[in-house]
């Protein structure tokens, strides 16, 4: 095996290592399984439901503030 010291990053045109895990991404890859997939899938519907619960949240609080700022 060749001693790799670009930092984790293969140079173009190189190989894999064999047996090598490959990391994963932030993108779909066209050879992606169903798994890494289906997982991706999850994750998403995962953030968007927590950025989705942290805006009613917040806006829940703005009117606590809106409603306690009142005369």
């Amino acid at each position: 095996m060749s001693e790799n010291t670009g930092g984790g990053i293969a140079e173009p045109g190189a190989a894999a290592e064999p047996g090598a895990a490959a990391e994963p991404g932030f993108g779909a890859e066209p050879g992606a399984t169903a798994e890494e997939k289906a997982r991706r899938k999850a994750m998403l519907i995962r953030a968007g439901i927590y950025i989705f619960a942290t805006h009613l949240f917040a806006g829940f609080v703005l009117l606590l503030f809106a409603l306690g700022g009142r005369k």
